[in-house]
């Protein structure tokens, strides 16, 4: 039988980051945890990745429009911040606590490919500037690509500050489920922080308007966490795939300490690991992560396959 999770207790010392890729990710994820935090006298620090601007259907549905151009998108990303600031003053923070880095919605996944050193630079400096002693990030199987890549984003840009004590790093899943890693982490159930929470998803009103339903669900699961932990010994390079159809459409993409490199699965440094499986052909540095995912455009916004930890 699994293990109960652990019930976290944080204290005045406690100095709680939240990672959220998008405007709600920081109510869904960690609303309860918050609280908590705050509740005994530790510090709360909000790093919001995007304003969440490439999210066309509510606006179309809101603003009675077909066509969303730049500006139109630069206006919804003006609001969505609006509404977290909201939504996080209902969880007893102010204004200083959210720290807005306006990266492209849809976008991490790109960027992570594109300007790998930018974007770790900026984390970088956002979380040696707070010094956290707790890190609340988006777990690595969240099928939303900006998701995942904000995981392995702040788990290499973590690495490269080698604290001289790591901060607890808790992995919280917003969009699918992962059976392979159940919550290690919960929180003691209170019904006055839960109902703040449902009060601060209500700020959210741009979401709310086509999917309230979906929201709640969401915001109305217990808060648990998986206790994310580096990984004993080197990578081996084994990937978790054994793709057969599209393999001319599939693109192969490895982060760790050595940089960001991607390739088409035809042109990727692999070999047979003799089971059927495949391994990479690459000098590797934990953590070390890899991706798989079609290289095509497609409508449909969540991950097949996305990303691992080797």
């Amino acid at each position: 039988m699994p293990l109960s999770p652990e019930l976290y207790s944080p204290d005045a010392r406690t100095r709680l980051l939240v990672v959220a890729p998008h405007p709600d990710d920081e109510t869904i994820g960690t609303g309860e945890l918050v609280q908590l935090v705050r509740a005994a006298g530790g510090e709360v620090r909000v790093l919001l990745l995007t304003d969440g601007d490439d999210n066309p259907w509510p606006q179309r549905w809101l603003e009675r429009r077909i066509r969303i151009g730049a500006a139109e998108r630069m206006r919804w990303g003006r609001r969505r911040r609006q509404e977290v600031g909201e939504a996080l003053e209902r969880l007893g923070l102010p204004p200083s606590a959210l720290h807005a880095l306006g990266w492209p919605d849809m976008g991490l996944t790109a960027g992570l490919r594109e300007r790998p050193e930018a974007m770790g630079a900026a984390l970088r400096g956002q979380i040696a500037a707070f010094g956290p002693t707790v890190v609340a990030l988006p777990a690595l199987a969240d099928r939303h690509p900006d998701h995942g890549s904000a995981h392995v984003l702040v788990r290499l840009a973590l690495a490269a500050l080698q604290f001289p004590e790591s901060p607890l790093l808790l992995g919280y899943l917003v969009h699918g489920r992962d059976e392979r890693h159940p919550p290690g982490v919960a929180l003691a159930a209170s019904a006055t922080m839960h109902a703040a929470k449902l009060a601060a998803l209500t700020a959210h009103r741009s979401q709310m308007a086509l999917s309230a339903g979906r929201m709640r669900r969401l915001t109305d699961r217990p808060e648990r966490y998986q206790r994310i932990a580096p990984r004993a010994g080197e990578p081996r390079g084994v990937l978790p795939w054994r793709p057969r159809a599209w393999r001319s459409q599939l693109r192969l993409t490895l982060a760790d300490a050595h940089g960001v490199r991607s390739w088409s699965w035809a042109r990727a440094p692999l070999e047979r690991d003799g089971q059927g499986g495949y391994r990479l052909r690459e000098p590797l540095a934990a953590p070390c992560f890899a991706r798989l995912d079609m290289d095509v455009p497609t409508p449909w916004i969540f991950d097949r396959w996305g990303w691992c930890e080797l």
